[in-house]
């Protein structure tokens, strides 16, 4: 895998009560493995304004039901496979050629609507997560963790699946076995048969996709998407674009403000991507964010020996649960081993959010007891992993997207001395973040960088960070802000991955800012509770 995916924003467990069958990790995402709707209207043609569809089952089949009170409706657009523009080097597919992809979207209403302004167009990021499942999730309101009802009053919510992802056009081409394999990999490769292995895996995964795909590979890319976005803005009948981008989805937001500055109104970046970081860069911010927030977590722990079995020695713990799966992974009910990297993604899911450092605890208590359900549950979240052991395509897309978009690529030998030096740095963290490096190395196809400039003839553009997310680290939250030259910062003194809309401050400086176009102050922080 590359960098740790974003994950897109999940109800709270309050809704378990009629998630029946959906796994729910308290405060984490929502798995992407639910079955996908497929409408039965034809995509609009580039240009032309889509037919709508009411589509009660997708909240159906996501949740169980519809939010009281909202109207669900669906549609897709075409759109070119590639908008020129110099984008895309040696792809075939262009303006002119008649070769589109779909897009998913859905419309969201509330019935208690009044003065609308628009839409909120909303991407949970990823790259690869379902923003068709994230805007019916938002759309459970305050109660679940919902949007506030001050915007679903005022704004439609519409989602859409990006090129790639989920309903729209997706790309599928890494089998369920060699997912597995992946994500089951020791995380720390330390001999050369063992990294060797993990670059074998990783070559007959690019060579799989590169044989389905071919020259296509990099129309999957953020600049393409973010035209895409564009098209959503028109197919929903707003002059200007209103946008709520989770992690990932602040990179969307960022390249489109570059692109497009005249057609935006109000863009909140929230879990802010640095687009300037390169490969090598980013991924070693995510393993200082990774360690930070473990840090944090072991501090809980210690503090709170009541909740945390792991006390007083966190770290320790999960240290050791590591290097005994590498040498004996315990083996659950149902056959599988809780190998070293399943116990290390249970790790990474925790992260996202505080209240999964409770939970993270009880499954490495459990499993030291022999029993690994919670570390699979944990993982199996993450990963988009169903019962049945089939995947999403989350980290399909993650893989198409992220290679297409990177301009550096590192070599093997690179890699393999970063894992050495990123141990000493950051030693749960860090080998796993070289390692993972080795998708897009291995990936075949051009790439179609995205831009890195100013969004100059925006509006004001609302960035928040969060001080102990460990995705996308707080640091480069005024690094986005910065670049784009309209950013104005809004910091969350708190723990996981994005804020809003977690507390009330975070919530009130938002949707002043969406609703009234009302920025905060220079500087504005908010305590974590």
């Amino acid at each position: 895998m590359t960098r740790f995916p974003a994950r897109p924003r999940r109800i709270r467990p309050a809704l378990a009560a009629f998630v029946a069958a959906v796994v729910l990790t308290a405060g984490c995402t929502l798995p992407a493995f639910a079955p996908r709707a497929e409408s039965e209207v034809e995509a609009a043609p580039p240009g032309t304004a889509p037919t709508w569809r009411d589509c009660p089952e997708v909240p159906g089949e996501l949740v169980g039901r519809g939010a009281s009170g909202m109207r669900y409706e669906c549609a897709r657009i075409a759109v070119p496979r590639n908008w020129g523009g110099g984008a895309a080097t040696g792809a075939t597919a262009g303006p002119g050629t008649g070769e589109t992809f779909e897009i998913a979207l859905i419309r969201i209403r509330s019935a208690t609507q009044r003065d609308r302004i628009g839409s909120l167009v909303v991407n949970p990021g990823g790259p690869g997560a379902s923003g068709v499942d994230t805007a019916v999730y938002l759309s459970f309101g305050p109660a679940f963790g919902g949007l506030p009802t001050a915007v679903t009053d005022r704004f439609d919510i519409v989602g859409f699946d990006p090129r790639g992802v989920a309903r729209s056009s997706p790309v599928k081409c890494i089998p369920d076995a060699d997912l597995d394999a992946s994500f089951g990999y020791d995380p720390d490769p330390e001999s050369q048969a063992s990294f060797d292995g993990f670059v074998d895996l990783n070559r007959r995964i690019g060579q799989r996709c590169g044989e389905k795909y071919g020259d296509q590979l990099p129309l999957y890319s953020t600049a393409q998407a973010a035209r895409d976005m564009d098209a959503v803005r028109a197919a929903v009948g707003d002059d200007k674009l209103t946008y709520l981008g989770y992690s990932y989805g602040t990179l969307l937001g960022a390249t489109y403000a570059q692109l497009y500055p005249q057609r935006v109104r109000a863009l909140v970046l929230d879990g802010a991507v640095d687009p300037r970081q390169q490969l090598i860069a980013g991924s070693e911010s995510q393993a200082k964010g990774f360690e930070r927030a473990f840090d944090n977590f072991s501090r809980w722990c210690a503090a709170n020996a009541g909740r945390c079995p792991l006390a007083p020695d966190a770290r320790g713990a999960v240290t050791t649960a590591i290097d005994k799966a590498n040498a004996s992974p315990v083996r659950g009910a149902d056959g599988r081993e809780a190998t070293a990297g399943w116990v290390f993604y249970a790790v990474i899911s925790s992260l996202y959010t505080e209240p999964g450092w409770q939970e993270l605890a009880q499954a490495i208590d459990d499993l030291q007891g022999g029993d690994p359900a919670g570390v699979f549950k944990l993982a199996d979240a993450y990963a988009g992993r169903a019962d049945d052991g089939h995947y999403s395509n989350l980290f399909d897309a993650n893989l198409a997207v992220n290679c297409a978009d990177e301009t550096e690529k590192p070599t093997r030998e690179q890699v393999r001395s970063l894992q050495s030096q990123w141990r000493q740095k950051y030693p749960l963290f860090g080998p796993a973040l070289a390692v993972g490096m080795l998708g897009c190395v291995e990936w075949p196809g051009g790439r179609d960088p995205y831009p890195t400039g100013r969004a100059d003839g925006a509006p004001p553009i609302l960035v928040v960070g969060t001080t102990g997310d460990p995705a996308t680290p707080y640091e480069q939250t005024a690094a986005l802000a910065s670049m784009l030259g309209v950013g104005r910062v809004l910091t969350w003194e708190g723990e996981g991955h994005t804020a809003y809309p977690q507390t009330r401050c975070v919530t009130a400086a938002v949707d002043a800012y969406l609703i009234s176009l009302t920025v905060p102050r220079a500087g504005q922080r908010c305590p974590a509770r």
